[in-house]
């Protein structure tokens, strides 16, 4: 009998480790910015941490991880244990541009990541300088037809989505439109008010105050739905130019070997978020739409958004600065 007690207590103790663990989470959660603070997905990463933490019962952490275009918090993150507790929060340079951009990287995405949820999309707007004598995008594409390697276009810098969102443009148009590469978007923009280049395309917060005020005039949005923010601009195909669809995206990310279960946690939680109202209304002040995506689908979107981004950097021959 004694030996019969052993054995049972034996195979009775190979179950208490799992169900004496305490449920996830049971400490705060380090969520990664790749940027630093003040800008977009800090923005964003900030509206997440505040609606998660009373849904999961745990603080959220922001850490910050700037430099090299979010591959130092994105390489932070994936060389993170996976346990749940560090996340990532990535834009589509993270997710869909730099794997092509980068010869280099020391991870791979998503191969090294374990996508949680897609969080938003992020249209962008094309506005020209009041210079410019087209009044709206069919007359644009008509002039830069006209006028070839004559219009320039400004960007936050090289191989970023306001660079190479207008080199998709200059494919679908068939229009030669110069690129002149900035050291952020403020001063692209400035230069754009000022008669230094004609065109530019980023996303909407950036120009909202500009095109109410009329200092630039906006042509289009790149969604494909007018946005909440500037309700009186059209689509690009509302516009004239059928099939162009551009858009940015929000997501987070989990390291990879991270438990399915608590990614599951993680993304239904996600989802409790971008239902509300509240969420949305923040959102809507950034440019962003609230659109959750589960992991697997998230990992199709990163996938596919790869090859369009991927085909357009070699198109371009764009380079990193």
């Amino acid at each position: 009998m004694p030996a019969l007690a052993l054995g049972t207590l034996a195979v009775l103790g190979t179950f208490l480790p799992a169900t004496a663990q305490a449920a996830y989470p049971d400490k705060p959660i380090r969520m990664v910015v790749g940027f630093p603070p003040g800008g977009p997905v800090d923005t964003h990463a900030r509206i997440l941490a505040e609606k998660l933490q009373p849904i999961l019962g745990q603080t959220v952490v922001l850490d910050y991880k700037a430099g090299a275009a979010g591959n130092i918090g994105s390489d932070n993150v994936a060389k993170s244990p996976a346990d749940g507790y560090t996340l990532l929060i990535a834009n589509t340079g993270q997710m869909s541009i730099n794997n092509s951009l980068y010869p280099k990287l020391p991870y791979g995405m998503p191969k090294d990541f374990a996508p949680v949820a897609r969080t938003a999309l992020i249209p962008l707007v094309m506005v020209v300088n009041n210079n410019v004598p087209a009044k709206n995008l069919k007359e644009f594409i008509a002039y830069a037809k006209a006028n070839p390697g004559k219009l320039n276009f400004a960007s936050g810098g090289n191989g970023g989505i306001s660079h190479l969102m207008p080199e998709m443009f200059k494919q679908a148009s068939g229009t030669f439109i110069v690129h002149i590469p900035y050291k952020g978007s403020a001063p692209a923009l400035t230069d754009v008010m000022g008669g230094q280049a004609q065109m530019m395309a980023d996303s909407i917060p950036l120009f909202t105050q500009f095109i109410k005020s009329g200092k630039v005039r906006a042509l289009a949005v790149t969604s494909h739905a007018r946005s909440p923010a500037l309700p009186d601009v059209p689509t690009m195909e509302e516009a004239g130019l059928k099939g162009f669809e551009v858009v940015g995206f929000y997501g987070v990310l989990a390291p990879a070997g991270t438990p399915k279960d608590i990614v599951d946690k993680l993304s239904g939680a996600l989802r409790t978020v971008l239902a509300d109202p509240d969420t949305k209304a923040k959102f809507e002040q950034q440019g962003a739409e609230p659109a959750w995506q589960g992991p697997e689908a998230f990992t199709a979107t990163i996938l596919s958004e790869q090859k369009r981004w991927g085909q357009t950097i070699k198109q371009s021959g764009a380079k990193i600065d």
